[in-house]
């Protein structure tokens, strides 16, 4: 008889960048999600969801270069290269070979598909349209701490209002959120892009405007000194930047640092209307009340600059967390004007789940019901006792009650082992004798208690 030779299968993995979630991970993610949920629904948010992939032109030429280098292609399926150009085969132009290969991408974000939804469904939209939208995204980016090419985006948007409330509730949305998270003490940072588009211009840099916000939002990071003379190697002049000298020491109360900008920016047209809106929304969400989190006039702050038009936010962790931002968001004027409709005003905010899930693993803030599994399991003895067992197990699930069964009839310490290592805290004995008495033996796993209840008196006891 000749031995058969088995090919020792390669050891599996993952695409780097992906990450497989066990299901204590997926307990505290779903935790997040619902509380992150309801609070959407709470202020008035509706979900959508959109396709995983879409068009490659929905998305293509809508991020900038860097953006489109990073979209996640697909092949066009069957024999994807019949098609192609053989000039483009012969010369390796992936560029121009791409378009004629690859019809659809993965969606990078949820922005721009939300823009695509607006557009295609403006005809059946109320407006304005509070959308939350909780889905993956995807990213070719290279891999690292805290980045990765497979993640969530939880995003809530209102179009078609340029109301400042608008504005007023997302500090209250963020507030609410953190604060059931247990997350107090966060800060929400704001400013607005009319602000750093006038100082730009009171100081004759209109034109430098990008290159003079980037190196002022390094200024936590690198010092007034780093932040100046990386003004001067854009070409700022000194001038110009002895102009904006009260913003290195930007302190004060909200309203001392708006009178502040009202004076640095009085002959800036753009930059007082950036003041009023300022003004209007520190001051009402001031009154109102915040119920744990801070809210902070940040002048550096300046994230997607070419994106925002008004309000910009930002949340930080909360004090002695060593984290990046945990949310962000601002206000745009014409989120739906790459789809060819026009005057179509929006602000929304973003979660960073991944962020917040470290932030609240490192304080220590899950509760110990988020990952939960049934609250006790019936051994089996055999088939009868099993089928006794099922009956009482199918009850209590109707109860609502989390209970098992173990499928086999194994030795009874690998039934209690198996209990144990699943943090299960009771194990439910049933024998001829409890068959008879038409009782239940429960056992605490923790405490070794045992006690003979009747269906009804461990019902009780499980809820």
């Amino acid at each position: 008889m000749t031995k058969m030779k088995f090919k020792m299968s390669k050891k599996p993995g993952i695409p780097k960048g992906t990450r497989d979630f066990s299901p204590i991970e997926v307990s505290k993610r779903n935790y997040i999600f619902s509380i992150i949920k309801s609070n959407f629904e709470k202020f008035g948010f509706q979900p959508i969801e959109t396709p995983t992939f879409e068009n490659s032109e929905t998305l293509m030429g809508k991020y900038g270069e860097e953006g489109d280098r990073l979209i996640f292609k697909i092949l066009n399926s069957g024999d994807y290269l019949s098609k192609a150009n053989d000039e483009f085969l012969a010369n390796k132009d992936s560029l121009k070979l791409t378009t004629q290969i690859s019809e659809k991408a993965l969606r990078y974000d949820l922005t721009v598909p939300f823009a695509r939804y607006v557009v295609m469904h403006q005809n059946e939209i109320e407006f304005p349209f509070k959308r939350y939208q909780i889905q993956p995204v995807w990213r070719a980016d290279r891999p690292q701490k805290g980045r990765f090419r497979e993640f969530y985006q939880c995003d809530a948007d209102v179009v078609g209002s340029n109301s400042l409330w608008q504005e007023v509730e997302l500090v209250q949305l963020y507030d609410s959120v953190f604060t059931e998270l247990g997350l107090k003490g966060t800060t929400i940072k704001i400013n607005n892009r009319k602000i750093l588009s006038g100082i730009a211009e009171v100081i004759g840099a209109s034109d430098k405007l990008i290159d003079f916000t980037v190196a002022l939002d390094k200024l936590d990071k690198i010092g007034e000194d780093g932040v100046k003379n990386e003004m001067l190697e854009k070409g700022i002049s000194g001038e110009a930047i002895s102009k904006v000298q009260p913003l290195f020491n930007f302190t004060g109360t909200i309203s001392e640092k708006i009178e502040k900008l009202a004076l640095l920016l009085s002959s800036s047209q753009e930059g007082m209307k950036g003041v009023e809106e300022l003004q209007f929304i520190c001051e009402n969400v001031t009154e109102i009340g915040l119920q744990s989190a801070n809210l902070e006039l940040d002048v550096t702050l300046a994230r997607g600059l070419n994106y925002y038009t008004g309000a910009i936010f930002e949340v930080a962790a909360p004090e002695g967390v060593a984290m990046g931002s945990i949310g962000g968001g601002g206000r745009y004027d014409d989120l739906t004007g790459i789809f060819g409709l026009k005057n179509m005003s929006g602000v929304g905010i973003s979660f960073g789940l991944d962020r917040i899930a470290l932030v609240i693993e490192e304080l220590n803030l899950f509760p110990e019901t988020v990952t939960a599994t049934s609250k006790a399991m019936f051994l089996n003895f055999g088939d009868s006792e099993a089928k006794y067992a099922m009956k009482a197990v199918t009850k209590l699930r109707q109860n609502g009650v989390k209970v098992e069964m173990y499928p086999d009839k194994a030795k009874i310490g690998k039934q209690f082992q198996h209990a144990d290592k699943r943090g299960i805290q009771f194990a439910v004995l049933v024998g001829e004798e409890e068959i008879k008495n038409e009782k239940f033996t429960i056992k605490n796993l923790t405490t070794g208690e045992q006690e003979s209840l009747s269906y009804e008196d461990l019902l009780k006891k499980l809820n």
